[in-house]
């Protein structure tokens, strides 16, 4: 029997926690290119299937923005662009 993954979105992620992307879902906008631009944004950052992410903090109140470590860069991310990206905590 093999057991799936648990999968979250970034935005669920703790403080102090690594995860691997697994997917990044498209946005979902009344303004199609927008949403493209978006996911487009999020995957040049660098996350993409596969990285290795780290989430450093979460700001207050409310937890907005997120900062979070991708290889060697840190990004301000909001919760609901976090939110687009699935992963897998470690």
């Amino acid at each position: 029997m093999t057991l799936a993954p648990t999968l979250i979105t970034l935005d669920a992620l703790a403080a102090g926690q690594s995860a691997t992307v697994i997917h990044l879902a498209p946005a979902e906008s009344r303004q199609g290119e927008a949403a493209v631009d978006m996911s487009r944004r999020l995957m040049e950052l660098g996350f993409v299937p596969g990285e290795r992410i780290r989430m450093l903090k979460r700001g207050l109140p409310g937890g907005d923005p997120l900062a979070v470590r991708v290889g060697e860069s840190t990004f301000a991310l909001r919760r609901f662009e976090a939110a687009l990206i699935s992963i897998q905590p470690e």
